[in-house]
């Protein structure tokens, strides 16, 4: 009988790509890593891995059981939600991955809805990026992730992964309200100062793929993924942005004024689950009350 540990030990690797990186994620040392895939050629009578260099790469058979392997942990979830919902309360910890306007906007009302329903439910969150999030996500380090998607640059879908949206928020041109900027159109804001998110990230292209469009390359004086700060350069008078609606779910928008960009663009926020924990009652639970945030 293989065990069930050493398998997901042996798909870590294959994604993470080193023992170092495997330990560091799972709190193992390299060391005791290995141990246990020894272990695991040991009953399976198979090279699992070869030496390259100073690192490990992975036999053919070794794929046959990553392959095995995300099935069978697949299953294994969907026990663990079966048995789940024959319970009454929902009860455990979920692990959360999240951008900061879903943060800012709706995460903080849905655990306020969730300690009132259910006070058994225990929720963690962290901060972070789409990319690094769904890699948790795969690697079962978190258990819900927040996702985003812009027009145009739709992300192809992670087999094993079941997504629900949340919401099609419409994304808008912000402006000071004193200063020079107060055009409507975005073709007549050629030369204003922009703040974006950083170019590498799906916002950042997007919001220079606007002006570009518009027929002008932006003058971008300043780079943060953070968006309060990005209202306050747009409120101070330094900036024009590209801000979502749900930005404003519980703030005035003050001395900043909103006008639509060409063709009312909207992005598109959904909760992503592994596809064999989608029926756990803690993970519906929470997705529920961010669906009741949304229609407020």
């Amino acid at each position: 009988m293989l065990d069930v540990h050493r398998l997901r030990l042996l798909r870590e690797l294959d994604r993470r790509g080193t023992l170092a990186a495997v330990a560091k994620a799972l709190n193992y040392s390299p060391s005791a890593i290995s141990q246990q895939l020894s272990l695991l050629e040991t009953e399976t009578g198979a090279t699992l891995l070869e030496h390259v260099g100073r690192g490990v790469r992975l036999t053919p058979q070794a794929r046959i059981l990553v392959r095995h392997a995300d099935a069978i942990l697949e299953r294994l979830e969907l026990a663990e939600a079966e048995l789940a919902t024959s319970m009454t309360e929902v009860t455990g910890t979920i692990r959360v991955a999240s951008f900061q306007s879903v943060l800012l906007a709706l995460v903080p009302g849905a655990l306020s809805g969730l300690v009132a329903a259910h006070p058994g439910l225990r929720i963690r969150v962290t901060q972070l990026e789409a990319g690094p999030a769904f890699a948790g996500l795969l690697a079962h380090e978190f258990d819900v992730v927040l996702g985003e998607e812009y027009p145009g640059l739709a992300q192809p879908r992670n087999p094993g992964v079941d997504e629900e949206d949340l919401v099609h928020d419409e994304i808008r041109m912000a402006v000071p309200v004193d200063g020079p900027w107060h055009q409507g159109d975005l073709a007549e804001l050629n030369g204003a100062p922009f703040v974006f998110d950083p170019g590498d990230i799906e916002p950042g292209q997007w919001a220079r793929t606007q002006c570009r469009s518009a027929g002008f390359e932006p003058d971008v004086r300043f780079v943060s993924g953070d968006l309060l700060l990005q209202v306050r350069l747009v409120e101070t008078g330094h900036a024009v942005a590209f801000l979502p609606d749900l930005l404003w779910t519980d703030r005035a928008h003050g001395r900043v004024e909103l006008h639509p960009l060409p063709g009312r663009p909207r992005r598109r926020l959904f909760t992503a689950v592994r596809s064999g924990s989608a029926e756990q009652p803690a993970i519906r639970a929470f997705r529920k009350a961010l669906q009741d945030q949304v229609r407020g």
